[in-house]
This record gives C-alpha cells, sequence and structure tokens, in this order.
C-alpha cells in the first residue's frame, strides 16, 4: 500500500495518508476537519527532473589517530 501526501482544501492541513488502492478513487478525510475536500500533492520525492548534488564527503576524524587505518571505515 502505498503513501501519499494530502492537503485539505477546506483547513489547509497537511497529512499523510496510508491507502488501500493507488487508482486515487478512495475519498480520504482530513484528520483536522474532517472534510472530504483533500487533494493528492505531489511528493517531494517524486517532484523534479534534476537530483541535488550529493554533499562533499566528511573528512578524517582524526580519531584513529592517523594511523592508517579506521575500524569505522571498514578497513
Amino acid at each position: 500500500m502505498p503513501i501519499y501526501e494530502y492537503v485539505c482544501k477546506a483547513c489547509n492541513a497537511k497529512f499523510e495518508r496510508l491507502v488501500k488502492s493507488m487508482n486515487g478513487k478512495e475519498r480520504i478525510k482530513c484528520p483536522q476537519c474532517s472534510s472530504a475536500r483533500t487533494a493528492r500533492e505531489h511528493s517531494v520525492f517524486a517532484v523534479g527532473a534534476a537530483s541535488p548534488k550529493p554533499a562533499a564527503a566528511p573528512g578524517r576524524c582524526h580519531g584513529c589517530a592517523d594511523s592508517g587505518t579506521c575500524p569505522m571505515s571498514g578497513m
């Protein structure tokens, strides 16, 4: 069952819901005001063609006293 993000058109509340069907025919009620005037939102994971650049790898922590091997890196 997929999880979708919704917005309530009555009170502007945003919430997630685990739905039984992917066809979108099920009416989802707002958990705050019980209105059925809700709309499925685009997930931040599904929107956008370009992905952001990955963060740079952190430098050494120097916890190994620069011995050349680090138990945290699996070496």
